[in-house]
This record gives C-alpha cells, structure tokens and sequence, in this order.
C-alpha cells in the first residue's frame, strides 16, 4: 500500500510514491556492493544506503545544463561494515553508481502510457 502524508491529503498508511522510489533505488544499490564483495571475497558484513529526494531549482546545479526549471535530486550515503582496506571501500563506492536501478533513473525515460 502506498499513500501521502495527511497534510497532503492522504491518510499515512504506507510510504509515498518517492519513497517507494528511494526504496528500490537504496535496495538496488545494496544488492549490487553486496555481490560485487562476495564475487570478490571481501570481508564486507554489512550495506546501509540511506537517501533524500528533494526538487532544486536548476540555476542551483552547478552540472546542469538546463537553468529554467526544478529537478529531482537524490542524495545518497553509503555505510560499508566490515574489515574493508581503503581501495576496497573506494571500488564498491564506484560499484554502487552503477546498480540499474540508479542507471535507468540517470538515463532518459520514457513513459508510454495505455488506457485498456
């Protein structure tokens, strides 16, 4: 079940839409360090991916191209356990910027919607 906060006029009884979205985007990158460590055989004992989504204005973004809008903005922080070496630690950062789920959504998407 999913549903808006009550001063959105919901009733609160599930996550929001965003959240869901944080969800799969925090569970994706946890799935693809964690295989990544045991296809390596590094000690990692532990993934906690924690996210934000907020909307900024485009003039704010330093990368952007776009100045005339807002954006979505996703912070992500990585907290890797275990008795990890610093290029170990440095890999699987890297490896977490490349779980599908983070590359479809810094690809452009395409929604093609069906009425049945």
């Amino acid at each position: 079940m999913a549903d808006e906060p009550v001063e959105a006029g919901g009733a609160d009884r599930g996550p929001n839409p965003y959240e869901l979205l944080l969800a799969a985007l925090g569970a994706c990158t946890a799935m693809t360090v964690q295989l990544y460590a045991e296809r390596k055989g590094w000690p990692l004992s532990g993934v906690e991916v924690t996210l934000r989504h907020e909307r900024i204005h485009a003039r704010d973004c330093v990368d952007c191209e776009t100045q005339d809008v807002m954006l979505d903005k996703i912070t992500k922080q990585l907290v890797l356990r275990g008795e990890l070496g610093d290029d170990q630690r440095g890999r699987l950062r890297d490896i977490a910027e490349r779980c599908p789920v983070q590359r479809t959504l810094q690809r452009e998407v395409r929604i093609e919607s069906t009425l049945l």
